[in-house]
């Protein structure tokens, strides 16, 4: 990995009406390192990924990927920026009126204009990568099982061979093998790409199996940032309260009375 960072962070701030989201986030992530920011419901998490991507404006502060401040970029120049992020969205966003092979191809012809042969190819050999045989390539995502529309999404993200994901709770609604083996391609297909990787997630044992490195958001701020290997002896009663899920701790859920 690079020692200059593809994307740094610096006092990253959103409010929505009076509720203050972020608070002043730093985070960098190294050319090729893939962070797995945790974090309670409500945190900040996807605001921050969003934020990150432009899909929402922040109120103050740096992003810079690659060295270029992006949060004071024209519309054109944002969406030419977006052509270096693929995602992988939480509930897989496959459209059920295309074919599989249409969806994994579906940036490249739209967004890229590519010749609908071509992208089919990349398509089929993306869907290899991840596992499918080109049967698959044929069927509609409504033919699939979750596991394997996940992989479709996850073909479909490193479709045009992007410099950075994004992965939205990967393992949503998986169970816990189906899961690994979810983890597994996402290590994989990162690797194999070479990209930079942030992924946003609950399941700890995802964390821990992708990430080169965890930080944990609380009130809009990283409490916490470090290697998997280290995070069960933090000394951080934040972080575990939260990767052993416990209600007692100084994390305290707003729950309403009955």
């Amino acid at each position: 990995m690079s020692d200059a960072p593809k994307i740094s962070v610096r006092g990253l701030k959103k409010s929505f009406g009076r509720k203050v989201v972020l608070d002043g986030i730093d985070l960098d992530v190294g050319v090729g390192e893939s962070v797995v920011v945790i974090g309670g419901s409500g945190t900040g998490k996807s605001v921050l990924v969003k934020s990150i991507l432009g899909l929402i404006d922040a109120d103050q502060g740096s992003i810079k990927i690659d060295g270029e401040e992006v949060t004071t970029l024209s519309r054109g120049h944002r969406e030419a920026l977006l052509g270096k992020f693929g995602m992988l969205f939480q509930g897989a966003a496959l459209f059920d009126s295309l074919d599989v092979w249409e969806n994994v191809a579906f940036g490249l012809i739209q967004g890229r204009g590519m010749e609908r042969n071509k992208a089919r190819d990349i398509a089929m050999a993306k869907l290899g990568a991840v596992g499918l045989g080109p049967e698959v390539g044929e069927l509609r995502p409504s033919e699939l099982s979750g596991g394997m529309q996940k992989r479709v999404a996850l073909a479909r993200a490193i479709a045009a061979e992007p410099e950075i994901i994004i992965f939205d709770e990967p393992t949503t609604g998986l169970d816990p093998i189906m899961g690994d083996v979810i983890n597994d391609l996402i290590v994989k297909c990162v690797r194999d790409l070479g990209a930079t990787a942030i992924s946003i997630t609950h399941d700890m044992a995802s964390a821990r199996k992708i990430a080169h490195r965890i930080a944990m958001i609380y009130k809009g701020r990283i409490i916490w940032d470090g290697a998997p290997a280290v995070i069960e002896h933090s000394g951080n009663a934040f972080i575990d309260q939260f990767i052993h899920g416990r209600a007692d701790g100084p994390i305290q859920m707003e729950i309403r009375a009955l």
